[in-house]
């Protein structure tokens, strides 16, 4: 594992290909957050999940924050 990547359950997320996405809903930054698997959009109020890895960059898969 390199020093790019934060482990994840299901592995190595890369931290590049984290840094690289943005909400496609407001084009702000994500964050990551490790313990739910899911990509934060402050600016949406969005959370993405990451399924297998995978970041799931769906407004009808994300769950709303309050």
């Amino acid at each position: 594992m390199s020093d790019g990547d934060t482990n994840g359950p299901t592995g190595p997320i890369d931290r590049r290909m984290l840094e690289a996405l943005v909400c496609p809903m407001t084009q702000a930054p994500l964050s990551y957050d490790a313990e739910k698997q899911e990509l934060i959009s402050k600016a949406a109020h969005l959370a993405y999940p990451i399924r297998g890895g995978i970041p799931i960059m769906l407004e009808e898969e994300a769950r709303k924050l309050d």
